[in-house]
């Protein structure tokens, strides 16, 4: 690899790498036909200048790890997380939940993954908008969510030497601040950590540099996103499903919308240790040919603000 992925050139900003998932590519699930082409959309994330990737959905990109290699090695990239769904708040659904991590793990774990990043299920669908569980959840389930976040990141971390780290997502039980404080509370910090996504803290009402201060020692893997402030009050206001918030172009290439990226970049580097920080911008569905420039845009954008080299 040619290094563009870590900026060598300040100290300051040395131990921060720049990688893409394909939700900077639009994609959303593992088969769509509003999606783009896999081996397009990784040949892409190639030209734009990345070379640190989030697989994103399982059964987008190979799940066989020597086909997801070979992918990977001819196109320049190394994986350094998977990605995965799962119900840890209703007690039927472990066993379920337990086999597909395991799964994603075995894979992610062959190509030499670090982390595994845990998407919470929402409460309206991602497609329909259709309500599919309670908004609120009571203390009992709250108490099963928790332990079983622990439960899954031991899992991982024993089994697979995975860090596992939550999500915080629009229409999901951890959105709002209160909601995230409440499960880094309560979670052992040896196995669940947090998937700082920038854009979805904000859509929920947060700060994601306060959220650094506030838990730093929590915060070791990033999804770098921004959002429109306005539209983002506005969904909440009108109550949109978070998928009709995006359709409305609620997710912004910085250095527009929320966070402030050159303080949160500084924020970041002043944790002083290794994290990934994986580009995101949440635009399902889009025309084929927007996400190259706009990923181009905004790796020009990032380097010139210390994260990654060009």
């Amino acid at each position: 690899m040619s290094g563009k992925s870590r900026n060598t050139e300040n100290p300051k900003y040395s131990k921060l790498v720049v990688g893409v998932c394909p939700d900077q590519w639009g994609v959303w699930f593992a088969e769509d036909d509003k999606q783009i082409e896999p081996r397009q959309a990784m040949k892409e994330m190639a030209e734009a200048g990345f070379e640190i990737l989030e697989t994103g959905p399982w059964g987008y990109f190979p799940t066989d790890p020597k086909e997801l290699t070979k992918w990977t090695d001819e196109f320049g990239f190394k994986v350094v997380s998977g990605t995965g769904w799962g119900i840890l708040h209703k007690k039927e659904a472990w066993p379920e939940t337990e086999r597909h991590f395991r799964e994603m793990a075995e894979t992610a774990a062959a190509v030499g993954a670090e982390y595994m990043v845990h998407l919470p299920p929402l409460y309206r669908d991602d497609k329909t908008w259709e309500w599919t569980d309670d908004r609120v959840l009571d203390p009992d389930t709250w108490k099963l969510y928790i332990e079983n976040a622990n439960k899954l990141g031991q899992l991982l971390l024993d089994d697979y030497g995975l860090k596992m780290v939550l999500h915080p997502h629009g229409d999901s039980h951890i959105e709002t601040p209160e909601e995230i404080y409440r499960i880094f509370d309560a979670t052992d910090p040896r196995y669940v950590n947090l998937c700082l996504d920038t854009g979805h803290i904000v859509y929920g009402g947060g700060d994601p540099i306060e959220m650094i201060k506030k838990y730093p020692e929590r915060i070791t893997y990033v999804h770098i996103k921004s959002f429109d402030m306005d539209i983002a009050r506005e969904a909440h206001e009108k109550d949109w499903p978070f998928g009709e918030a995006v359709a409305k172009g609620a997710a912004v290439r910085p250095p527009a919308g929320a966070p402030d990226m050159v303080q949160l970049i500084d924020a970041l580097s002043e944790l002083d240790r290794e994290i990934y920080c994986v580009c995101e911008q949440d635009m399902y569905p889009c025309a084929p040919d927007f996400p190259l420039p706009n990923a181009i845009k905004t790796r020009e954008y990032l380097a010139s603000i210390g994260l990654g080299t060009l």
